[in-house]
């Protein structure tokens, strides 16, 4: 298989997604039969000139993250997310390997939740996906901070509002999810990689880890600090994905409150981070 394959499939798969199925806005003056360069870059988290190159030919070697963001942005199925690793020149990740792969039904799913910022984990607590109201209350994630635990130990943290003690509950409870997951998946050595990386550079990382500590899961109310709109008390609620080890993180707000209207103006600004 070679590079312009790999290019073929992307550009194919992406002219068959219209862009309200992945929770962007329809109609206008469009071109393109579906998503747009820039509006399947922004679902996949890279730039639009890297997503240029490849679907031209002009980048080869797409690494195995690239590859899996693409396929979950094109919401390939488990036979064409098979293929699209394949014509990349690679193996689709194999068992003991924290699961990245969000099904079509899961996807159904969220696309039903509009105007609802949702996020979609994995097991390492990676951001694997994010729809366009969850990035404009929670802002952009890119590379690194795209990890939960190496945001909040070696990052920028995010816009949740903490005292000492919430910060401290929460970073306790990230190590215990980390050590489960280690335990479950022995085979994957970006986790490993993560692990070590954290080890190295976050003394308290390594405090917690060697302590055993563990902490209940890190959802409830809770404020962000949104540089336009202010404060948005909202309810955080973590659902899990049986049989997939995906973690689904959806913020809402209690009807009639500013909350909620501050929450309606989100989503033109949701709209606005993808187009403008």
């Amino acid at each position: 298989m070679t590079t312009s394959e790999f290019g073929n499939a992307v550009r194919r798969w992406r002219d068959r997604v219209p862009p309200e199925a992945a929770g962007l806005p329809a109609g206008g003056h469009r071109r393109a039969v579906g998503l747009r360069r820039e509006e399947l870059a922004f679902l996949a988290g890279i730039s639009v000139d890297y997503l240029t190159r490849l679907e031209q030919g002009r980048a080869s070697n797409p690494s195995g993250q690239i590859v899996e963001a693409l396929g979950r942005a094109l919401r390939l199925n488990a036979a064409e997310r098979e293929h699209l690793f394949h014509t990349a020149g690679l193996v689709p990740p194999g068992r003991g390997m924290v699961p990245v792969f969000i099904a079509p039904s899961v996807q159904r799913m969220l696309d039903r939740l509009l105007g609802t910022p949702v996020a979609v984990f994995d097991a390492a607590l990676n951001l694997l996906l994010a729809n366009p109201q969850y990035t404009a209350l929670m802002g952009e994630q890119p590379g690194k901070e795209r990890n939960a635990v190496w945001r909040n130990f070696l990052g920028s943290g995010n816009r949740v509002r903490h005292t000492p003690q919430s910060l401290r509950e929460l970073q306790t409870a990230q190590v215990a999810d980390l050590r489960a997951s280690a335990n479950r998946y022995p085979a994957d050595a970006q986790l490993r990689s993560l692990i070590a990386e954290l080890q190295a550079k976050s003394v308290l990382f390594a405090e917690i880890w060697d302590s055993g500590g563990v902490g209940s899961p890190h959802a409830g109310r809770k404020t962000i600090d949104h540089p336009e709109l202010g404060a948005l008390v909202l309810d955080c609620d973590l659902l899990s994905v049986a049989g997939s080890d995906l973690r689904i993180m959806v913020y809402t707000a209690e009807p009639g409150t500013e909350d909620a209207e501050k929450l309606a103006l989100l989503g033109v600004l949701g709209s606005q981070s993808v187009i403008g």
